[in-house]
């Protein structure tokens, strides 16, 4: 047997009221990629932090090469060899990529940065990861997608020992992810330990060596990658899961969001569709392709040049979200923590957030009949959480989900806009929230749903809407639509197809 590289033994974490983790035990040998899986709040974040410094363990050991080791700090982490990614972006926008990818660590010549070798080794680290991307150009200049690639070329500059890597593949295109796979491979032939999370079951048998499944803070098992998917659902969840996109077509009613004709230099042209009563409409193509943008200015967040956005009938204001909201409009952006929640407030607020101009009365907020909404939507949507004055920064990411959907079910929105509603959600949390996408259509609401992952947009649309270069290229029936039609539209030269 290959020797251990790293072992884990027995942590113990809490925080108020929650136990994270309650005597996990692992171990990472070279040249293997060992997945870690589990539900949402399983205790997969407080663990991996724990290996990168982060956090400090209540109890419980960590060993390298055999020797206790005390993991103090991110920099203690870095300096044993080991390097994290998170799923959460651990950039500066405000800095360029090249300055994100030296931070901590510029090369310099006589004593001040060498800007010049700085731009030269990140325009390397970047060929590396497959992306064409200007070193000079802003983080905040970028899509979640080329920063996901960004965060994996700062890790690799760190030549690490251990790589931990939290859902790598989650804002990832097919061929990204296939690159993606195909830098893991080389670090394992040479030898890295990566410690690989997804949510996405299809990846692990693909990627992956060993697989240790987290419930309830606890290592409940230790399984080959090769294991079948529903046995790995059957331990992650503790119960089966019949059907993992349970999408119940309902009674298809009026067009209440009506799209023609959508417009903005440089980033869609000429788009047109309609989101009847009763449907789901799932909006599928590569990153790029102009599916957020277009959802962002029908929301009213960005503006457009021509075209327009009726709800119902009615057409709207442009750029104006206070419109969108009213008309009964309502959007789950793709940045739950950047752009859907207020982090540092309760679940109470956040679920607030959209209903607090109408609950207010003469300068006064009606906080007690707030608090009475908030509490009927997190019953219903069954949130996990301590109680409705826990800050939502402490929840996991699917219960962080369901805030942000929450908020809009207590404003009673008509039509639900969601971009890309599972990225970093486990299989358990997902079919939750596919069946309250159900409860919404079967309620005669409609929604759009935005989505990188192609299993979920076949599984759970009623029509396919492909973008592709910020025009929509194709409409598929849910009967005739199959990955490969998908993504035979998703590719189209849209340029070539202008000429002929």
């Amino acid at each position: 047997m290959t020797q251990e590289i790293l072992r884990a033994e027995g942590l113990r974490k809490s925080f108020p009221g929650v136990q994270a983790l309650d005597g996990v035990d692992l171990t990472l040998r070279p040249g293997e990629v060992h997945v870690l899986l589990g539900e949402n709040g399983a205790g997969k974040s407080t663990l991996i932090k724990m290996l990168s410094g982060a956090h400090h363990p209540d109890e419980g050991r960590v060993l390298l090469d055999g020797q206790p080791v005390d993991i103090r700090d991110a920099r203690t982490a870095q300096r044993l060899g080991i390097a994290t990614i998170y799923q959460e972006f651990n950039l500066v926008p405000q800095l360029t990529v090249a300055e994100n990818l030296a931070l901590g660590r510029p090369p310099r010549r006589f004593g001040f940065v060498d800007t010049r070798a700085m731009r030269r080794q990140a325009a390397e680290l970047l060929a590396r990861v497959g992306v064409d991307v200007d070193p000079a150009t802003p983080i905040a200049g970028l899509g979640i997608a080329r920063m996901q690639m960004v965060e994996i070329a700062k890790a690799l500059a760190l030549n690490a020992r251990i790589l931990i890597m939290d859902e790598p593949t989650a804002v990832l295109t097919t061929g990204e992810v296939d690159r993606l796979f195909a830098i893991v491979r080389q670090l394992r032939d040479a030898g890295v330990a990566v410690v690989f999370i997804t949510h996405h079951l299809e990846e692990i048998a693909e990627i992956g060596d060993r697989v240790t499944v987290l419930r309830d803070g606890r290592s409940v098992a230790e399984v080959a990658a090769d294991t079948p998917q529903n046995e790995l659902i059957r331990l992650m969840v503790g119960r089966p899961i019949d059907q993992q996109f349970p999408r119940r077509p309902a009674e298809v009613g009026e067009a209440l969001l009506t799209v023609r004709g959508l417009s903005r230099r440089g980033a869609f042209d000429d788009v047109s569709f309609e989101v009847r009563a009763g449907e789901v409409v799932g909006v599928a193509g590569l990153v790029g392709a102009g599916r957020t943008e277009v959802a962002r200015a029908v929301f009213g967040a960005d503006r457009y040049d021509s075209g327009q956005v009726s709800v119902r009938g009615e057409t709207l204001a442009r750029a104006d979200v206070h419109a969108a909201m009213r008309a009964g409009l309502g959007l789950v952006p793709e940045d739950r923590k950047g752009q859907g929640l207020v982090l540092g407030d309760d679940v109470a607020a956040n679920l607030g957030l959209v209903t607090l101009r109408r609950a207010t009365r003469a300068g006064f907020v009606d906080l007690r009949a707030q608090r009475r909404a908030a509490a009927k939507v997190a019953e219903q949507l069954a949130i996990r959480m301590t109680g409705l004055d826990q800050e939502v920064r402490t929840l996991s990411g699917g219960n962080q989900q369901k805030v942000v959907i929450g908020k809009w079910l207590v404003a009673e929105a008509g039509v639900l806009i969601l971009d890309e509603p599972t990225r970093g959600i486990d299989v358990g949390a997902k079919v939750e929230i596919y069946q309250l996408i159900n409860a919404l259509t079967d309620s005669g609401r409609a929604v759009l749903m935005i989505s990188s992952d192609l299993p979920e947009i076949l599984g759970m649309s009623d029509r396919i809407l492909v973008m592709a270069r910020g025009r929509l290229v194709g409409e598929l029936p849910a009967a005739q639509a199959t990955q490969d039609a998908v993504m035979e539209l998703a590719v189209t030269d849209v340029e070539a197809s202008r000429v002929q």
